[in-house]
């Protein structure tokens, strides 16, 4: 098994399970728990996998409103309003993007009222020149994570 197909296959199993301890991960790769262990340090060492947390179902905890925003920017404010947004903690993804607008971004939230708060702080902000802002109606597929190729 070469390097590159260990890794990921290693992948793939901590996508299936998350939770998978070391020895499983091993027995399923017919490999050792050493050379997991060595495998999955190097890919947290180079950033590849960069952490472990449980998927949420944020409808079942009270968060049904998701937004979609479309923020024009001024100038070189790019990174600054990128910035106050990722620390914006309901802020689920930030993306600088090409295009119309400089930066989409997804946030949930419980309610309308919820929602309008957090548009009406970030419409204030004099860096932002224009914004749009879209609310999802159904989400088909949301937060998918998909295996890497395996060539065998």
């Amino acid at each position: 098994m070469t390097y590159e197909n260990l890794d990921s296959k290693l992948v793939n199993a901590l996508l299936d399970d998350g939770r998978a301890s070391l020895r499983s991960l091993a027995e399923d790769l017919g490999v050792s728990v050493t050379t997991v262990s060595n495998h999955l340090s190097d890919l947290e060492k180079q950033g590849a996998i960069t952490g472990y947390t449980p998927k949420i179902d944020y409808g079942l905890l009270g968060y049904d409103v998701t937004a979609i925003l479309q923020l024009k920017v001024e100038g070189d404010a790019l990174p600054d309003v990128t910035e106050r947004l990722k620390n914006h903690e309901q802020m689920l993804s930030v993306y600088e993007v090409t295009g119309t607008y400089d930066i989409i971004a997804i946030g949930k939230f419980e309610d309308t009222d919820e929602m309008n708060e957090g548009i009406k702080s970030l419409l204030v902000d004099p860096d932002i020149r224009e914004s749009n802002t879209s609310v999802v109606l159904n989400a088909p597929i949301e937060n998918r994570q998909f295996e890497l190729d395996v060539e065998e």
